[in-house]
């Protein structure tokens, strides 16, 4: 449902979604056949209506592209991504500033007990730089990462375990 201006009106109190997510898909093959060692793994992941578009492929591994961005990196980032918005908005809430936040994430490709391929854990090491004034320690930033993690919504949306090694 579209409020002004085109933005995401919000309808919970009428037992709908609370917004949707966009995302268009765009491949044409470039090869003369499609076999699975010749079609080309190149895409196009636009957002916002095309405005942006990111450059994908498949991983390496599965004959991709490396210069582009597969679909595993894609939902560590996401991951990544959604934890670090939970954990700044978490903060701002508390009061606690921060002046800058970094995450090396990386997400583990397993083979799973039914024998299929999935991406069965990611670890995320987020590096918080929290402003001259405001002190935190351990057990507290321990303690703001795992409601982060409680509260993110791709988290709660996925199967895959995610543990948090914050970096000092």
């Amino acid at each position: 449902m579209r409020g002004p201006q085109g933005r995401m009106a919000y309808s919970v109190e009428h037992g709908g979604d609370m917004s949707e997510h966009h995302a268009t898909i765009v491949w044409k093959r470039t090869s003369a056949e499609h076999t699975y060692d010749t079609y080309n793994r190149a895409h196009e992941i636009r957002f916002k209506h095309g405005d942006i578009v990111l450059a994908a492929s498949s991983a390496p591994a599965f004959k991709g592209d490396a210069d582009r961005v597969d679909p595993e990196e894609a939902y560590v980032a996401s991951l990544s991504s959604c934890h670090m918005l939970t954990f700044l908005a978490i903060c701002a809430r508390m009061r606690l500033s921060i002046d800058a936040y970094e995450d090396d994430a990386v997400g583990f490709l397993e083979k799973g007990p039914k024998g299929k391929m999935w991406i069965a854990r990611v670890e995320l090491s987020p590096r918080v730089t929290f402003s001259p004034g405001t002190n935190v320690n351990a057990a507290t930033l321990d303690q703001l990462h795992h409601l982060s993690h409680e509260e993110c919504f791709i988290a709660n949306s996925v199967n895959s375990e995610i543990t948090v090694k914050a970096r000092d």
